[in-house]
């Protein structure tokens, strides 16, 4: 005790306490009974009592007597010059006519938390700011499945305080997890660019629980949604909000024609090689490039390849003219160009870019609706990068709701501060 004071504090014990008494913000119903530097363990024991006056229900909030005192407890707290520093009291419980024996609420904790608000407010923060979680752990010292349990936390009361203001663009898109056919879908506030859900798998009936998120208010002041062609999400949105539109945009389309391509030249690789001809072979990369962004050696790679590659050459360039179709400014316009593209497209005799056509012209509506509203789903697909970092840095999410919880605490805007008012 004696030598806490030398280190910490040049003055009395009770300038001491009193010092940490300021420091913790107790009220008048708490007061530190003794501060016990343990050097071996490197830390910082307060321990606190309360003041023995009336008690307040922590259910009702009204004033009634007090029934015993639960075991001590201790709560970890922000470490003091380097030393991590404990809270340790015995809780009183209330004895109240209406609700009868809980232990009241206390001013430094949350309920059922084992850490103080503001170690859980620090340990967000750099949760949050961190490179990795295993980086965030190692400083703040703490397991892995502690580090969880605050995030777990923090998104639940976020996810409590979330606004129910108005949202009229929605992105919805599934994402892969774990192995095999395994999927999880989003829906992100465009405009506010947040994850506002993460769902199991990628069925109607999925979609429908991420509509389930929003207050019926929102759900009428929707006016558009960015969707891929999955029917399962079309018939969700068409049944949870029929007023809004359907877009659909390049990122998806890009992809699905930049899959037709790929496939066009397996086929007419194989073909090649057979003929001694590898010129095709570990280019995939290359034709996923758009036009104007390849430099001139990657140019001249094409332009070489294109002498023997025809149908690939052919393939990649009525992926490349489509591009064009989001440049148009009017719908009307758009439309016309399509038509002459599908036409092109359709006499090109490459059947994985016929398949892709007709799915287009099937889905022409969502297309053109893009000129109406002008929303993509890049910021759903922004995330991407982020979800995927979430899914390669976890020891293996053994379950969904651990993968959702990183999702929304990394992706959602939630405010996940504990509240200090109480």
């Amino acid at each position: 005790m004696s030598e806490l004071s030398w280190i910490f504090y040049d003055g009395s014990m009770n300038e001491l306490h009193a010092h940490y008494r300021l420091l913790l913000g107790l009220d008048d119903q708490w007061q530190v009974q003794n501060v016990d530097l343990q050097m071996e363990a490197n830390s910082v024991v307060i321990q606190l009592r309360h003041s023995g006056g009336k008690l307040c229900c922590p259910e009702c909030q009204d004033e009634c007597s007090r029934a015993d005192t639960a075991p001590t407890r201790q709560w970890r707290h922000l470490d003091t010059m380097q030393f991590e520093t404990i809270i340790e009291a015995a809780i009183p419980r209330s004895k109240c006519d209406r609700c009868g024996v809980k232990t009241i609420a206390v001013p430094w904790a949350g309920k059922h938390s084992r850490f103080t608000l503001m170690f859980e407010a620090f340990a967000i923060k750099v949760l949050h700011a961190a490179s990795s979680v295993s980086a965030a752990t190692k400083l703040l010292k703490l397991s892995w499945k502690t580090a969880h349990e605050l995030m777990q936390r923090g998104v639940e009361r976020g996810l409590q305080r979330r606004d129910t203001d108005p949202i009229e663009t929605l992105g919805i898109d599934e994402k892969s997890f774990g192995k095999g056919q395994d999927y999880v879908s989003l829906m992100v506030d465009l405009e506010g660019s947040r994850v506002l859900e993460v769902v199991k798998d990628r069925s109607e009936t999925s979609c429908d629980k991420l509509f389930d998120s929003l207050t019926d208010e929102q759900k009428s002041g929707i006016r558009a949604v960015a969707v891929d062609f999955w029917q399962a999400f079309r018939n969700s949105i068409v049944k949870q909000v029929p007023q809004a539109k359907i877009v659909h945009d390049h990122f998806h389309i890009s992809q699905y024609l930049g899959e037709a391509v790929d496939l066009v030249r397996r086929r007419e690789n194989k073909l090649l090689r057979s003929e001694g001809i590898n010129d095709l072979t570990g280019t995939r990369q290359l034709w996923l490039y758009n036009e104007e962004t390849l430099d001139d050696a990657t140019q001249k790679q094409i332009e070489d390849i294109r002498q023997v590659a025809i149908k690939t050459a052919r393939a990649w360039g009525i992926k490349e003219m489509f591009r064009d179709f989001w440049t148009y400014r009017s719908g009307a316009w758009a439309k016309k160009f399509f038509d002459r593209w599908y036409a092109w497209a359709i006499r090109s005799k490459l059947d994985p870019i016929k398949k892709v056509a007709r799915m287009l012209k099937k889905h022409l509506a969502g297309l053109l609706a893009y000129f109406e509203y002008s929303i993509t789903n890049a910021k759903s697909e922004a995330f991407n990068g982020r979800v995927q970092a979430i899914k390669s840095a976890a020891r293996g999410f053994r379950n969904f709701e651990n993968y959702r919880t990183r999702i929304l605490f990394y992706c959602g805007a939630l405010k996940m501060e504990p509240d200090f008012s109480h």
